[in-house]
């Protein structure tokens, strides 16, 4: 026992002097000078950010808020994959529009409650995860995403062919129900804190995995993957793990947001949905754990308040990416992280 804890101790070790180079280094060497004032101003800020969304739905529209908690969500499930892991996958829609479809026929159909068919929705996403990853991993860069891409275009063409999905009309018309048999979702603000629970829940587990030494060895698979397996990791299975906790997320998301909308779409599965959570996550910072819910949120105000316009959206969200890409190269977020440590 003696030898096996020196010899995880060394690869800990290992693992940290692989970090060494990398990118986040001045944020780990910070954190280890200033511990206590950095604890102290990640406490104020995620309490200020909880105060914000706990009064959000009285000041701004709940859909609205609901639609943004759903796609941050999305994009931090995202994020795990690509920020930490270095894997880049343009076929999460995939998870997100599968469970979507599964909650949706569970409450409408099947009359289940609502945390039965969000989890319904989750674990089957999971399963995608794990069917997709057990492939894709066997690949890496470019080669990764274009098979992810491709198993994603798959879920797409089964969802316009099955018959439960309901084609180009998806499924329509969804019932809220009642959580847990209490609480009516109808109620906007019963929905609101349903929907701000999920995100928490979520979120913290990203934060965890992102803090444990399962995400030491993510980030050590980023950097250098070869001298993660000198050390003696089985890369292949983290990221394997990482591949299905993202997917359970972004199905989490994805069926959340199927009650939010009361709607299943194909709009859900298309590979722009993938690409839209690729851009959300590099516009606010890959890599950050606050990034992915700037850039959702960046997102979905340009979307919901441009349509309303006679603006080209996306020309108008492509000019923005475009120019956030060559002022704040590490995403926003990311380039604020930067500038603050280096003062």
């Amino acid at each position: 026992m003696a030898t096996q804890s020196k010899t995880t101790g060394i690869k800990a070790a290992g693992i940290k002097a692989a970090g060494i180079k990398t990118a986040d280094t001045q944020t780990t060497t910070i954190a280890l000078r200033r511990p206590g004032q950095d604890t102290a101003r990640n406490a104020i800020i995620l309490g200020i950010g909880l105060l914000i969304a706990l009064a959000a739905p009285f000041v701004l529209y709940p859909v609205f808020v609901m639609k943004v908690l759903c796609f941050a969500l999305f994009a931090c499930a995202f994020n795990l994959l690509i920020g930490f892991a270095g894997l880049l996958s343009f076929g999460h829609a995939a998870f997100f529009g599968g469970a979507a479809y599964i909650t949706a026929h569970s409450a409408k159909v099947w009359g289940l409650g609502p945390e039965v068919s969000i989890l319904l929705g989750m674990g089957f996403s999971a399963l995608l995860g794990l069917a997709f990853g057990a492939l894709a991993i066997r690949r890496q860069g470019i080669y990764f995403a274009m098979i992810t891409l491709a198993l994603s275009q798959m879920v797409f063409f089964m969802a316009l062919q099955l018959k439960f999905t309901g084609g180009e009309d998806g499924i329509q018309a969804v019932p809220r129900g009642h959580l847990f048999g209490v609480i009516d979702l109808n109620n906007s603000l019963s929905m609101y804190y349903f929907v701000l629970a999920v995100f928490l829940v979520g979120f913290a587990v990203v934060w965890r995995a992102v803090h444990s030494p399962f995400g030491q060895v993510l980030k050590a698979i980023r950097e250098n993957e070869p001298r993660a397996v000198s050390l003696g990791y089985r890369t292949e299975r983290y990221k394997l793990l990482a591949f299905v906790l993202s997917a359970s997320l972004a199905g989490l998301a994805g069926g959340t947001k199927a009650l939010v909308f009361q709607l299943a779409s194909l709009t859900d599965v298309t590979w722009q949905m993938s690409g839209e959570v690729v851009l959300m996550t590099l516009l606010g910072g890959m890599g950050t754990l606050l990034g992915p819910v700037v850039g959702a949120a960046i997102v979905v105000t340009l979307e919901s308040y441009l349509a309303a316009t006679s603006m080209p959206v996306p020309v108008v969200i492509g000019a923005i990416f475009v120019v956030c890409v060559l002022v704040f190269r590490r995403g926003i977020v990311g380039e604020l992280q930067a500038r603050f440590g280096r003062r």
